[in-house]
């Protein structure tokens, strides 16, 4: 994108301004929209015009709770600018905007998924989506593994004149250094609630890592598998052979699987629960493993210092309760300083990231995803729509 000269073009971004909107709709954290700025400011540095197509929410039919309009304010006030909005995202009103924008000025399209046509990745619709510029970026890396009419159907009609924007191609390489050229060795943190979500994960990435720590509730269907007690914690049943089978593949390809040596555990899950720390073997029944211990983090830690490569995807405890997040924060805190000291970190997947924006850690670590489902299948090797779309010619 560097390298392209934007003058006097109408450039149609696909962006993933799919922000959250509190009770007022106002917007309540902008990050993906300032992480398309770089993209869109050089659009109207050399000289070009900006046409913004994105979805927000999941509508079924047009509430308004969902209308881009929601977040025209905040898009104006970061790019310093009026921006003109369309009520429609085709049709006569959006063609005759477009064709009438001028250097430097920005187009809001209204939302996609209003549209049926958008989801199902509509040839027809996606056609009249190209009808409005004449060059194509995708910038969405959120919504990359959707093959919808936006983000990979479009781009065929935009054979010389598409790219990724700025984002989207920070998130593939920061990806790539973990899948590809990451410096060894190299420790992928996997937490969240269920084993299922992440096998996938596991199992394309053991041949890249030389450590895997597991945490959160995923931690205990290991346990269990492994003749653990684990109270009431919970764990997938079905998933225990397949959690036997990735501790013998770990061992067979010498990669070293950690898990939670003590954990916090509570008579239930409330702020207020009696809690104490327990032997992650040996938890009592009544009793429920909801976040790692003291003892892991000091273990946790040491792995991840020795490291110069640090995935981290998922959380290590109920993080959002004040009482079970000491072991998510500590982790935090072990990758913060890992990365001060040359580490590469890439943090991703939406609880982890909600977890290092809650407690400060964003800015200490080498980069922060903005795309949970496209990072996980990344992670799972495979090959995601729109980014296809712009690799072919």
């Amino acid at each position: 994108m560097k390298d392209i000269n934007f003058k006097n073009r109408k450039v149609l971004i696909r962006v993933d301004f799919n922000v959250p909107l509190d009770s007022k709709l106002k917007v309540s954290d902008d990050t993906r929209i300032l992480a398309s700025k770089p993209t869109i400011k050089k659009i109207l540095d050399d000289g070009g015009s900006c046409i913004l197509m994105s979805h927000l929410g999941r509508p079924k039919a047009n509430e308004k709770e969902f209308s881009m309009f929601n977040i025209l304010y905040k898009i104006e006030e970061i790019f310093e600018r009026n921006v003109i909005f369309s009520n429609d995202c085709i049709g006569w009103r959006a063609k005759e905007l477009s064709q009438g924008l001028k250097p430097g000025e920005i187009l809001l399209l209204e939302n996609l998924r209003y549209y049926q046509e958008e989801i199902n990745g509509n040839y027809s619709f996606a056609k009249k989506l190209a009808s409005l510029g004449d060059f194509y970026i995708n910038d969405a890396f959120g919504t990359a593994h959707r093959a919808h009419a936006s983000t990979s159907v479009i781009a065929q009609f935009f054979p010389k004149a598409k790219c990724f924007g700025y984002l989207l191609s920070k998130e593939i390489k920061a990806i790539g250094k973990i899948m590809e050229s990451g410096e060894k060795p190299i420790v992928a943190i996997l937490g969240g609630a269920k084993v299922s979500s992440k096998i996938k994960v596991i199992l394309n990435i053991i041949d890249m890592v030389d450590h895997v720590i597991i945490g959160g509730g995923m931690a205990y269907t290991f346990i269990k598998a492994l003749g653990g007690d684990i109270g009431d914690s919970i764990f997938e049943p079905d998933k225990e052979d397949m959690a036997l089978s990735i501790i013998d593949l770990a061992k067979e390809k010498k990669v070293k699987i950690h898990l939670p040596k003590d954990v916090i555990i509570a008579d239930r899950l409330d702020n207020s629960a009696n809690i104490k720390a327990s032997d992650s073997f040996s938890i009592p029944k009544n009793w429920q493993g909801l976040d790692c211990g003291p003892k892991s983090s000091i273990v946790f830690n040491d792995i991840i210092q020795d490291c110069k490569t640090i995935l981290w995807n998922g959380p290590l405890g109920v993080f959002e309760l004040s009482r079970f997040s000491e072991g998510t924060k500590a982790l935090g805190r072990s990758v913060v300083n890992a990365t001060s000291n040359g580490a590469f970190s890439l943090v991703g997947g939406g609880d982890s990231v909600a977890a290092v924006k809650m407690f400060n850690f964003e800015s200490g670590v080498s980069y922060v995803s903005t795309g949970g489902g496209a990072m996980l299948e990344s992670l799972e090797g495979k090959s995601l729509p729109g980014i296809r779309a712009i690799n072919m010619r």
